[in-house]
């Protein structure tokens, strides 16, 4: 089964920085293109980054605007996000999952398999 634990996240004052880490268990990030998620109180889980199974794309939602950056670590099997210049607008649970398929141009494919607990990014103004 694909799993996940998400850690990194905490209390961040606005223009911060954060790196949340995702590591699967079961299989290594380079079997499957791999998302970061975040879910908002009261909002949708909405589509952050992702990082295709070969490290060779990624993409990164428009409200990202330069501030995130994802990549894959292949000796400690962990995918991670830098958050920089956090926002209030950042502050949600992060999850990783695994997609089906991360492109530069088209973005994120479906999401599969399990969710993970998510690790919380609270920002502090």
């Amino acid at each position: 089964e694909v799993q996940f634990a998400e850690s990194g996240g905490g209390l961040v004052q606005a223009g911060g920085s954060l790196r949340l880490s995702c590591v699967p268990s079961g299989f290594t990030f380079e079997d499957y293109d791999i998302g970061w998620f975040r879910q908002a109180p009261g909002k949708e889980r909405e589509t952050v980054s992702c990082i295709s199974s070969s490290g060779g794309s990624t993409y990164y939602a428009d409200f990202v605007q330069g501030r995130f950056t994802i990549s894959g670590d292949n000796a400690k099997n962990t995918v991670y996000l830098q958050v920089n210049g956090v926002k209030p607008e950042d502050a949600a649970v992060y999850y990783c999952a695994t997609i089906t398929r991360c492109t530069a141009v088209a973005g994120f494919g479906y999401q599969f398999g399990s969710w993970g607990q998510g690790t919380r990014v609270t920002v502090s103004s």
